[in-house]
C-alpha cells in the first residue's frame, strides 16, 4: 500500500537523538498524497493564507491517513496567522475555544479547523497570563495558546505521525519529527519525553490507543512504557470531555481491539471502575457480553448501519448492574422498582466519571428496565410490550445477554417467534404460558371490596 511512498526516498530506521532544526521534504514524486485528494474547501484556505502573506498547509490526520490510503474524516490547516488574522481573511469564520484557540471556517456543512502554530512549553512556567501556557499541579496543561513557529508546532504535537504537514500549492511534505517512517514502520509514537507528555495532556494515553486501534499500529515502546503508572491521571480530566473520547473510541469501526488495548494498559478502570470490577469478579461472562457488543457495533458501522451510544454504553455498564439489583431486592423492592433504583445509582455514579448526557441516559434505563418487563407476557402485556418504542432495542439487548451465556429459559426464541407469527399463534403462545412451569407472571392480588362505613361512623352531620 504504502509503496510509492518509500520508493524513492530512504529514511533512517532509528529516530535521531534530538528533533529535526529543518524538515525532511519529500517532493510530490517521494509521496502519495494527490492534491486532488484533499478538499477543494481546505485548498483554498491555504492558498488565500498564503497569498496574504502566512505560512499555511494542511496538517494531521488528513496528511496520515491520505499516506496510508485511507479517506480523511476532515482537513485540518495550520499557519502562521492568528486568529484574528485568520478571521480577518474570511468572513465565513469564527473563533472558537478557550483552552485552544482555534478558527472554523464554514463552508456549508464543512468546517475547515484552522489553527495557529503553536510553541513548546516546559512543566515550569511561571507566567500565566492569557498569552502562555496554564499548568495543573500535576503537570496537565490547562491553557494552550503560546504561539511559535512551524518547527515549534511539529515539535508540540501529540504523535509524530499526526505532525506531517502537506503543502497543496508545492505538493510537497515536511516532516519535522520522522513521521513518515513511522508510519511506514505502523508505529505509534509520542513526541518527546512520553511522561511528560502524558503528564501534560492525559487523554494522549487513550489517544495513543485510539490510533493504535484505528490504523492497526503499535504503540512504539518507550511510549507505551509510563501509560499504566499514569492511568490514574484520568481521573483528573473533566467528565464531559471524557465523555466525547470514549465516543471516538468505540466509533471508529474498531471497538472491540480499542477494549483490548484499554484493558492491556489499565485504562479501562479509569473510565468504567463499576464495570472493571464485575470484569475482576465475572471474567468470563463480563469480557464474553462487552466484546460481543463491541464486535456488533463494528459490524454497524462496516455496514454503514446506525449506531446508539445509548445501546453500546448500556451494554458496557450492564454487567454491574444485577448484584446492585439484587442488594435492593433483598432490602425489599419489588423486581421493576429494583432494577430501577439500581439503574439510577450506577448511572449517577458513571457520569461522575464519564458525563453521558441525558439524552443517552433516558434510553439506558429503558433498555435495562425491558429487561425486567420482558419475562412478563401474560394477558395484553406481551402486546404492550411489542408497541413500546424501546422493544427493539431491548429485544436485541436480551440476545446480547444470551450471546454471552446468560440464562434466560429461551426468552429470546420466544420474542423472536411471537414477532414473526399471526395473531392467532399469539393467542396460543400467551395461553401456552400458564401451563409451564416459571412462565407465567405474579398474578395480581385482588382488593376485597371495602366494606360501607355505616352513616353514624361517616363523621358527617345530621342537620
Amino acid at each position: 500500500m504504502l509503496k510509492k511512498l518509500f520508493q524513492s526516498f530512504r529514511f533512517p530506521l532509528r529516530r535521531a537523538a534530538h528533533p529535526r532544526s529543518t524538515p525532511q521534504v519529500l517532493g510530490s514524486r517521494q509521496h502519495s498524497v494527490n492534491r486532488s485528494s484533499i478538499s477543494r474547501n481546505a485548498v483554498m484556505v491555504v492558498e488565500r493564507l498564503q497569498k496574504a502573506g502566512y505560512q499555511a498547509y494542511a496538517v494531521g490526520g488528513c496528511v496520515r491517513d491520505l499516506l496510508l490510503e485511507l479517506p480523511p474524516k476532515d482537513f485540518d490547516v495550520a499557519t502562521s496567522a492568528t486568529p484574528e488574522q485568520v478571521r480577518a481573511e474570511f468572513r465565513n469564520a469564527r473563533i472558537i475555544g478557550r483552552r485552544f484557540r482555534l478558527v472554523h471556517v464554514h463552508f456549508g456543512r464543512e468546517i475547515i479547523e484552522v489553527a495557529t502554530f503553536r510553541a513548546g512549553h516546559g512543566a515550569d512556567d511561571a507566567e500565566e497570563d492569557s498569552n502562555r501556557a496554564a499548568h495543573h499541579e500535576s503537570g496537565r496543561i490547562l491553557r494552550d495558546n503560546v504561539y511559535g513557529t512551524l518547527e515549534d508546532d511539529a515539535q508540540r504535537r501529540d504523535f509524530t505521525i499526526n505532525a506531517l504537514y502537506y503543502d497543496p500549492v508545492t505538493e510537497r511534505i515536511l516532516d519535522y519529527t520522522h513521521g513518515v517512517p513511522d508510519i511506514r514502520n505502523r508505529l505509534v509514537r509520542l513526541i518527546g519525553d512520553p511522561r511528560q507528555r502524558y503528564q501534560e495532556d492525559p487523554v494522549r494515553m487513550l489517544r495513543a490507543v485510539r490510533f493504535a486501534a484505528k490504523l492497526d499500529f503499535d504503540i512504539e515502546k518507550h511510549s507505551a512504557a509510563p501509560i499504566r503508572e499514569l492511568a490514574p491521571l484520568l481521573r483528573d480530566i473533566p467528565a464531559a470531555r471524557l465523555f466525547e473520547e470514549v465516543l471516538k473510541l468505540f466509533l471508529a469501526g474498531r471497538a472491540e481491539r480499542t477494549f483490548e488495548l484499554l484493558l492491556h494498559y489499565d485504562l479501562f478502570a479509569p473510565l468504567f471502575p463499576a464495570t472493571a470490577q464485575a470484569l475482576k469478579e465475572n471474567p468470563e461472562y463480563t469480557g464474553t457480553l462487552i466484546r460481543q457488543a463491541l464486535i456488533n457495533t463494528d459490524e454497524r458501522i462496516r455496514l454503514g448501519k446506525p449506531v446508539t451510544p445509548a445501546f453500546l454504553l448500556a451494554a458496557l455498564l450492564w454487567p454491574a448492574l444485577p448484584a446492585r439489583v439484587l442488594q435492593q431486592q433483598e432490602r425489599g423492592l419489588p423486581p421493576i422498582p429494583a432494577m430501577q433504583e439500581a439503574a439510577h445509582d450506577l448511572i449517577a455514579e458513571q457520569c461522575r466519571r464519564i458525563a453521558v448526557p441525558k439524552r443517552f441516559t433516558l434510553p439506558i434505563r429503558e433498555i435495562w428496565d425491558m429487561q425486567e418487563r420482558l419475562p412478563r407476557r401474560q394477558g395484553k402485556r406481551a402486546d404492550l410490550l411489542l408497541e413500546n418504542p424501546r422493544f427493539r432495542a431491548g429485544y436485541d439487548f436480551l440476545l446480547l445477554r444470551e450471546s454471552a451465556g446468560e440464562e434466560t429459559g429461551g426468552l429470546g426464541d420466544w420474542w423472536t417467534r411471537y414477532q414473526e407469527v399471526d395473531d392467532s399463534t399469539r393467542r396460543t403462545m400467551i395461553r401456552d404460558l400458564s401451563k409451564e412451569d416459571g412462565g407465567a407472571a405474579p398474578r395480581k392480588r385482588r382488593r376485597s371490596p371495602r366494606k360501607r362505613r355505616p352513616a353514624s361512623q361517616s363523621g358527617g352531620s345530621d342537620d
